[in-house]
């Protein structure tokens, strides 16, 4: 009896044992396996502001041409010129015509697009920015279907005439003044005529240096029938001596648009 009970205990403390070591079931996540979460106090990431538009000028500087440059330039290309005013013809249609002078050199802008508001802000000295095609008609070089915009904070500059007379007979060296402001002292009257044959146009004038005629012209865009220059023209006989200012405008050959005359010598 005692020998049974002896197995008993045994096969008992043998099954207790096989029970102890059997593995466990059905272990989804491991406890020795970190749960991985957003920490409460990560910063919220913020998408970055839209970059600030930066708006580009209206026109490169580095575009903006010499005079010598915009004289080399291709007939029929666009140009670039920062100028200042002299002058303008009347405005009309919302276009205008500028006689423009920079120290390096003359302008003639033919008919730019232009406001009557912006036509009155025209005055000598005023600086502005010139987009427009380099043209010729007639021997005169001029920018023509021109856009312009006034330079905000510019110098200003009005050029005082520069004497031409000895140019006289040099045309050569003449043209490279082309639509400057000048002087032409000591000239003779030959003769005037009214265009159309009255008063109240254009009025080409001839007149006499060294025993040679030239042409000039009181435009009555630039110095209307009211003005003291066209008044003054429409008085004047073939022998008197006068002294002109003019802007040297070119029609195959010089022809300056007169904008003063004084009489020197009358009959």
């Amino acid at each position: 009896m005692k020998k049974i009970l002896a197995v008993l205990l045994a096969l008992m403390l043998v099954m207790a044992f096989a029970a102890c070591n059997e593995p466990e079931e059905n272990v989804e996540n491991p406890v020795d396996d970190p749960v991985v979460e957003n920490p409460v106090d990560d910063p919220v990431v913020e998408e970055p502001a839209d970059d600030p538009v930066v708006e580009e000028p209206a026109v490169d500087p580095a575009k903006v041409m010499t005079h010598e440059e915009y004289m080399a330039a291709a007939l029929d290309s666009e140009v670039v010129i920062e100028t200042y005013v002299q002058a303008n013809q009347s405005w009309w249609d919302n276009k205008i015509t500028v006689y423009c002078q920079s120290p390096d050199g003359a302008y003639f802008l033919y008919e730019l697009a232009c406001s009557e508001e912006d036509a009155a802000k025209l005055v000598p000295g005023t600086k502005i920015r010139v987009t427009g095609t380099k043209g010729e008609w007639a021997g005169e070089v001029e920018v023509m279907e021109g856009t312009f915009e006034f330079v905000e904070g510019g110098d200003t500059y009005v050029a005082e005439a520069f004497d031409a007379t000895d140019l006289l007979f040099a045309p050569e060296e003449m043209i490279k003044h082309q639509n400057e402001f000048v002087t032409f002292k000591g000239m003779t009257v030959d003769s005037i005529e009214f265009k159309n044959g009255e008063p109240g146009d254009d009025i080409y004038v001839n007149l006499l240096y060294g025993g040679q005629k030239f042409s000039f012209c009181v435009e009555r865009y630039l110095t209307d029938p009211e003005t003291d220059v066209y008044k003054t023209v429409s008085g004047l006989v073939g022998g008197e001596m006068v002294d002109v200012e003019a802007f040297l405008y070119w029609y195959e050959g010089m022809n300056p648009h007169i904008t003063a005359i004084t009489l020197v010598e009358a009959l």
